[in-house]
């Protein structure tokens, strides 16, 4: 888990601490943890504390946003690494249109996923 820079950190509006999200979703903290370190969400340390945080917008109320695990496995797999993903998720892409995590949550994810598979080529 790395410490993401100034100009990805900007691309997010909000963050979430492990425990909120432990709190929102009715677990125990260390299964967020878990999710962590199994790859299927992505935290990074930000803040003066160095706390791990992860991107609001990855985060629904029961579990990470639908078909968020699977897209980051793509881009994992393509060679991306945790702040990438975190900067192509929040960028604006005229073609789709809007950012990639915007359609997620718009159930565009297949829109999605073909540019992350594209992008592996």
């Amino acid at each position: 888990m790395s410490e993401i820079d100034a100009k990805t950190d900007a691309l997010v509006p909000e963050w979430l601490y492990l425990p909120d999200i432990s709190e929102r979703w009715g677990v125990l903290v260390t299964e967020v943890r878990n999710m962590v370190k199994k790859g299927d969400l992505i935290a990074v340390r930000r803040g003066p504390n160095k706390s791990l945080q992860v991107p609001a917008a990855f985060i629904d109320e029961d579990g990470p946003v639908k078909h968020l695990v699977g897209l980051l496995t793509v881009l994992r797999d393509s060679g991306f690494s945790d702040d990438e993903i975190i900067a192509w998720m929040f960028t604006e892409d005229a073609s789709l249109p809007g950012t990639p995590v915007q359609a997620l949550w718009e159930n565009r994810a297949t829109e999605v996923k073909r540019r992350a598979q594209a992008m592996a080529l």
